[in-house]
């Protein structure tokens, strides 16, 4: 008895139950998956071509209550190394720490603020 009472508490896969960033952690989505790539020159790049450390952008999904700096929607730079992968409703997300993002970019960011156009 007490096992079917527990298995009914049990909330079924297609139910989706929100999910809330805690902490200074932000929710980030890839603009582009992984592997080939081409330049801006049109020269295609494999997949496996050894680079340097190469920074990444990468778009806010969801943001915890501490982030400051960072809003749903922005593009954040960070580097690829420093990343926890998790799958949410099929989908690919990296979860990131604030302090681990390098840059912002965000039309909201042209309001009196100097630094780089992108």
């Amino acid at each position: 008895m007490a096992k079917a009472a527990k298995s009914a508490s049990r909330v079924a896969p297609e139910d989706k139950l929100p999910i809330k960033m805690l902490n200074d952690r932000i929710l980030v989505q890839l603009d582009v998956p992984e592997g080939e790539r081409r330049s801006t020159g049109g020269i295609l790049i494999p997949a496996t071509a050894q680079v340097g450390k190469r920074l990444a952008w990468a778009e806010a999904i969801a943001v915890g209550p501490n982030v400051r700096t960072v809003e749903s929607g922005d593009q954040v730079l960070f580097n690829p190394e420093d990343r926890y992968e998790v799958e949410v409703r099929g989908a690919d997300y990296l979860i990131l720490r604030e302090r681990d993002i390098h840059a912002v970019a965000a039309p909201r960011l042209d309001e009196g603020s100097t630094g780089l156009y992108l």
